[in-house]
């Protein structure tokens, strides 16, 4: 892996994302056409929707005004007689954006909480279950990373008879549509710092936990959400560079500087000291303050310190092998991007099209929420295309929401290309944003 990186040219890698980022091809308010109809009687479309977030409990769920137009989305997939498969590209569910004050499982266990969730969005679910019992759309799950410790059995508690795309690694998975090995379909969690599965932090604290510090920032998030947005309660402590720390202090100052982004994006009302945030998930027991996330020092240029996620800094590495990432990035790098929704883009171009060991000429994210479609060249400069699956949340700052992404593969003509487009629903009508297309 770390051959195949020193390979590559930082200068390529960047002229391909500037031509990635300037091929994106807008079509808006296209309305009144079919999505789901290739013109013909035979079933070969995907459809790709990420990043639903259907909640336990609707007052603080991110996708509950978006819940009867996702029904009735799902009611003409359905209906629709060219569609082949429906892939859910991660965060179907939430186990994260649940406010810090609040006990995640009431008292019970997973299992229940997942129950929960169907039941708040059971319109949706027999929707999705309509679909998978009828058996003429193959219907596969990919965990995303809100879903990120919801078991495989759990799953199928809700969606009996879903196909689920899991790597070995919980958390984890990547979708190729049968008879399609050249489409690659993951949620894109695997590759940020703050949110891919952790395997190694924390086993002192919680065994066997693979969360994240994703998971606690989300939690606070959540809190400032359902506190209604009020001023800070406290503010984080000043910690200065440990200039002869070596590497891993200028790490964790660094991983300190997102910390204090958060503070600053998300203020709650309480005092860090306080201990607010409710575990009682994958393998936390303890209830924990903002202090305990936080890295801190006792003098300035002294050694810093992190009580959760001790070490953090110094397992990157580590946990992309884990994580089964075949082109390593720094530390540096990880840290300093992880709320870098470009990163994110970059890394289906660098993990799929610049990377010789893969074959994929279409790569589907989501994660982000930011729906958009891109192309680029791979390593041996034939056309790929990207596209990001956008979201489901009711409120998307600055994007469109109700997002889907539909793939038409090519026959066997040789004049016949792969399709990809990307549409949103808002309003309860399609709208095409973008698309492209390649022949491989």
């Amino acid at each position: 892996m770390k051959t195949i990186m020193r390979l590559l040219s930082a200068f390529f890698v960047m002229l391909v994302l500037s031509g990635f980022a300037s091929s994106d091809m807008s079509d808006p308010n296209v309305t009144g056409m079919d999505p789901f109809s290739n013109g013909g009687n035979g079933r070969n479309m995907i459809v790709v929707i990420s990043d639903l977030h259907l909640g336990a409990d609707l007052t603080y769920a991110e996708c509950k005004a978006n819940l009867p137009s996702l029904e009735k989305l799902l009611k003409q997939i359905k209906a629709a007689p060219n569609v082949k498969e429906l892939v859910i590209a991660g965060d179907l569910i939430d186990e994260w954006f649940v406010p810090a004050t609040t006990d995640t499982y009431q008292g019970k266990d997973q299992a229940d909480f997942v129950q929960r969730i169907a039941t708040a969005n059971k319109g949706v679910f027999d929707a999705l279950n309509s679909i998978i019992q009828e058996g003429k759309i193959l219907v596969t799950y990919v965990p995303g990373n809100h879903d990120l410790t919801i078991t495989a059995a759990n799953i199928e508690s809700i969606l009996p008879g879903i196909n689920q795309a899991r790597d070995a690694v919980l958390g984890l998975g990547t979708y190729s549509p049968a008879d399609y090995p050249k489409i690659a379909i993951e949620h894109g969690h695997r590759y940020n710092f703050f949110c891919a599965p952790d395997p190694i932090s924390n086993q002192d604290i919680a065994p066997g936990t693979i969360l994240p510090p994703g998971y606690f920032f989300t939690r606070i998030a959540a809190l400032y959400v359902i506190q209604g947005r009020k001023p800070a309660g406290d503010i984080l402590p000043i910690i200065t560079q440990n200039i002869s720390g070596g590497e891993s202090q200028d790490l964790l100052f660094r991983y300190w500087k997102k910390w204090v982004l958060t503070a600053k994006m998300f203020p709650i009302a309480n005092m860090f000291s306080e201990a607010i945030i409710h575990t009682n998930v994958n393998g936390f027991k303890g209830t924990y303050s903002v202090n305990d996330l936080v890295p801190y020092q006792s003098s300035p240029e002294g050694f810093i310190k992190v009580n959760l996620y001790n070490g953090i800094q110094d397992n990157w590495e580590a946990r992309q092998t884990l994580n089964n990432v075949p082109i390593h990035i720094t530390t540096k790098e990880a840290i300093d991007s992880v709320i870098s929704n470009t990163e994110t883009d970059r890394q289906a171009i660098l993990q799929y099209f610049m990377n010789p060991a893969s074959d994929k000429r279409i790569v589907v994210f989501g994660h982000t929420h930011e729906p958009k479609i891109g192309t680029s060249e791979n390593y041996e400069n034939k056309k790929c295309v990207y596209v990001n699956s956008g979201t489901w949340i009711d409120h998307n700052p600055g994007k469109t929401t109700m997002n889907f992404v539909v793939i038409t593969p090519q026959s066997a003509d040789v004049s016949s290309q792969t399709l990809v487009k990307l549409y949103n629903f808002e309003n309860e009508i399609v709208t095409k944003m973008s698309e492209n297309a390649l022949r491989y």
